[in-house]
């Protein structure tokens, strides 16, 4: 149940949106727009978010932006509306605009030598199969894994990983499922930057989160904006709304279109 202070802030945006000319949805992938799967290339969308966002979108009145962990190539296969809309995947180390231009953020030689020494690690450690390399960072994922084998897996990948992670430019990143060395910049808090950089003041925005690494973008919008954790269980969190999914981000996205359409 959401807080008195909670429901006062999802009923003030809800007015401002139906004020507002122009509006902006920042969503994350992965646990947010989608339920989170062991084997990541099923991982699909909840059933009623496609339609949902495709008819925000084509109302006309708000900017729909996907800011994900993921490398946007595999957001493409999971995620048919990406294909039409602007993402930012690998946590802002890339960038696709709507019209399909695309731009990726180069890492300077040092630091990319130092991620290609802790993919070489991985592989010595025996750990190559629970990897996925994508720009600007490593990740290691231990989703279904039993709770043991996860213990001893993160323990060994920090102890290998540390000498790494105090390179400049480098950090170690908890996520909901495993552990990512990367790039300490760009993260999903200067991708939020980039965009309120560019907006209207007045505009309404939002963004909807569920894992440790949107807490950057939540700290960045602050109270320019709404920020919203997306959970089955609370944790924790700079967020100012908590909703479950999938039922309470559905009618919070029919509520957002109703808002724009009226």
């Amino acid at each position: 149940m959401q807080a008195p202070s909670a429901k006062a802030a999802l009923t003030d945006f809800r007015d401002r949106l139906g004020a507002a000319t122009e509006s902006v949805l920042l969503v994350d992938y992965d646990g947010t727009l989608a339920p989170f799967q062991t084997e990541r290339d099923q991982a699909y969308p909840y059933p009623g978010v496609v339609p949902i966002l495709e008819s925000i979108l084509q109302c006309g009145r708000t900017r729909v932006i996907v800011i994900t962990g993921r490398p946007i190539r595999e957001l493409q296969t999971l995620f048919r509306p990406s294909n039409s809309l602007e993402v930012w995947g690998a946590h802002g180390m890339e960038h696709k605009l709507a019209d399909g231009t695309y731009q990726q953020t180069a890492i300077a030689p040092g630091t990319a030598a130092i991620l290609a020494q802790a993919e070489k690690w991985l592989i010595a450690a025996g750990l190559a199969s629970l990897a996925e390399i994508k720009p600007g960072g490593i990740a290691i994922h231990w989703r279904g894994l039993p709770d043991v084998e996860i213990e001893r897996m993160q323990a060994r990948a920090r102890e290998g990983w540390a000498a790494f992670a105090e390179e400049p430019g480098l950090k170690l990143l908890n996520f909901e499922t495993g552990l990512e060395l990367r790039v300490a910049h760009p993260d999903k808090g200067d991708v939020v930057a980039a965009i309120l950089e560019d907006l209207d003041p007045h505009a309404p925005i939002a963004f909807f989160g569920d894992d440790l690494t949107d807490e950057d973008a939540f700290r960045v919008l602050g109270d320019r904006g709404l920020s919203v954790l997306v959970r089955p269980e609370y944790r924790e969190t700079r967020a100012k709304v908590w909703l479950k999914p999938p039922h309470e981000l559905i009618v919070f996205f029919e509520q957002w279109l109703n808002s724009i359409s009226a």
